[in-house]
């Protein structure tokens, strides 16, 4: 486990990262999380005094990495860009996601999504899976799982799906 205190930072124009809040894991620290390691990997462990699981540590380049820190955990927090954070991580090798009973069962009329949501990264299909399980209410959960297997079934990946849905703008 690593200690250290960061600073809370908000990213400006950054291509896709463009708006994220996070903190630097600077290359030293990563490194005795998981030496040798260049690419990205899921820790635990603690922000303050706030838990922490299964969040993906991001390469930046020269070994360094971020944590983005979503807008549900920075009010959970109470903390804001700029904010000094306490933190304690650990690799967590063990993180998986569970993919939705309901997506599952759909995937049997829909071999090829099936296919293609078995062929993406761990972390490609995260962003499904949390996308599903994000729903507040069970119709948009159930219109969520149409809208996956749709896209899964076109070959489109998370951004993509998520960019063929926003309504253009005139």
């Amino acid at each position: 486990m690593i200690e250290f205190t960061a600073i809370i930072l908000k990213f400006g124009e950054q291509g896709e990262k463009t708006g994220w809040t996070y903190i630097d894991v600077p290359a030293d620290l990563a490194q005795q999380l998981k030496p040798g390691n260049k690419k990205s990997f899921r820790v635990k462990g603690k922000l303050d005094n706030h838990s922490i699981d299964g969040l993906a540590l991001v390469p930046m380049g020269e070994g360094n990495f971020i944590l983005s820190l979503n807008a549900g955990l920075m009010k959970a927090m109470g903390r804001r860009p700029g904010a000094m954070l306490k933190v304690q991580l650990e690799v967590n090798d063990t993180f998986k996601f569970i993919v939705p009973a309901e997506l599952l069962e759909c995937f049997a009329d829909e071999p090829g999504a099936q296919a293609y949501f078995g062929s993406l990264a761990e972390a490609h299909r995260g962003y499904f899976i949390k996308w599903i399980d994000g729903a507040k209410t069970a119709p948009t959960r159930a219109s969520r799982i149409v809208h996956t297997l749709n896209a899964l079934s076109r070959k489109m990946d998370y951004a993509q799906m998520i960019r063929s849905l926003k309504k253009p703008e005139f």
